[in-house]
């Protein structure tokens, strides 16, 4: 089923790509991901099988008809007829990892004790960028059990600057040591 997402979110973007509106049509997923994810019984209203098929259909043209891309709409349509629409946000993900191969944006989730604050971002950030070569997008979560310091996930790495990631360094060692 994960696979399923992945095709039809990689064939919209393909799609977006040819027609040159994939920034557009990537706001507009996400901005209806959200308006899914904060009202999921019209999710569940959309997915039901017991309301027809064209009803349903008719409650998304109601819906976003004018508000968002035609390519969308349609997409939103398909997705819906064929039962697919709990994958919605999987499809999100890869249309958004697409956007992000081909336009050389990299996302770093970054894991701080204590928020970070903009200076701090800003040179976060053009270190990443000039480690990797490549735009970076920061997606922050504090996370108090690191203690002090930074963890970095970034391209299928991760960067552990952690106190809590020092201390196990240090455990792990003494544990060699000791036996």
């Amino acid at each position: 089923m994960m696979r399923a997402a992945e095709l039809y979110g990689e064939s919209l973007y393909d799609l977006a790509a040819e027609e040159k509106q994939e920034q557009d049509i990537l706001t507009e997923m996400q901005d209806i991901g959200t308006l899914l994810r904060e009202n999921p019984k019209y999710a569940a209203l959309l997915s039901e099988p017991s309301i027809p098929k064209e009803k349903r259909l008719e409650l998304l043209d109601q819906a976003f008809r004018g508000e968002i891309r035609p390519y969308l709409l349609n997409f939103l349509k398909l997705i819906t007829e064929r039962g697919l629409l709990f994958q919605y946000a999987g499809m999100c993900r890869a249309f958004e990892r697409r956007y992000n191969e081909a336009h050389n944006i990299a996302v770093a989730l970054v894991r701080t004790a204590a928020a970070l604050d903009e200076s701090e971002k800003t040179k976060l950030r053009e270190a990443l960028e000039k480690q990797s070569g490549k735009q970076v997008v920061l997606n922050e979560r504090v996370d108090a059990s690191l203690l002090g310091g930074i963890v970095v996930e970034m391209d299928g790495k991760t960067l552990d600057g952690s106190v809590a990631g020092r201390l196990l360094a240090i455990r792990k060692k003494v544990e060699e040591i000791v036996l």
